[in-house]
């Protein structure tokens, strides 16, 4: 092959080992000289890759390495399977841990009556028992415009009406034909 076909064919490699965020190892690193971190955590100092590939091959572990842009590049022995295994690991446990707020919507209008108005705040009551977050809309229409206080009225009721299941993050505010204000569920201690 040409040299101009294998330099193609090594940096399409190195980018691919780059975007999928892999750390070089063993033969994969392409530095002549490193500073070696033992698998104990000692500082071993600085040496030829072929004679840390070496050491690392002797004690059955990988050559990894971990600071690229250091000088000279850093690279640490240590048994890459496991690593990967316990990352992966650790990933997966912090993404169980997460927890996704939702923003549930309410659409109300000026003229709302009573029991339309109470199954709008048992729909806002469930909505935050199950831990979402809750945007309270009152929606304008004509010369309803004229009349802002009306809806900021039946929004104040409405936060009335749900105190004892949220709070208000953010107060009543005016964003067009739309009133807006979002109810967050109040926390609970933990178990």
């Amino acid at each position: 092959m040409c040299g101009v076909c294998l330099r193609t064919i090594f940096f399409v490699l190195e980018v691919s080992a780059i975007s999928t965020k892999e750390l070089q190892i063993n033969e994969e690193i392409r530095a002549k000289e490193v500073r070696i971190i033992g698998a104990d955590g000692e500082q071993m100092g600085v040496m030829p890759v072929r004679t840390a590939l070496a050491m690392a091959y002797e004690k059955d572990l990988d050559l990894v390495l971990i600071a690229p842009t250091a000088e000279p590049p850093v690279c640490r022995i240590m048994d890459y399977g496991k690593y990967r295994f316990e990352r992966d690991k650790k990933e997966k446990e912090a993404k169980k841990k997460q927890t996704v707020v939702e923003v549930k919507e309410i659409q109300l209008s000026c003229r709302i009556d009573t029991h339309d108005f109470e199954t709008k705040v048992k729909h806002a009551h469930r909505f935050l028992g199950e831990g979402n977050k809750v945007r309270v809309v009152v929606k304008f229409k004509g010369r309803e415009m004229s009349h802002l206080d009306i809806g900021r009225d039946v929004l104040t009721k409405f936060e009335e009406a749900c105190k004892d299941a949220g709070t208000v993050d953010k107060r009543p505010a005016l964003e067009g034909r739309f009133m807006s204000m979002i109810v967050s569920p109040i926390k609970q201690p933990a178990k």
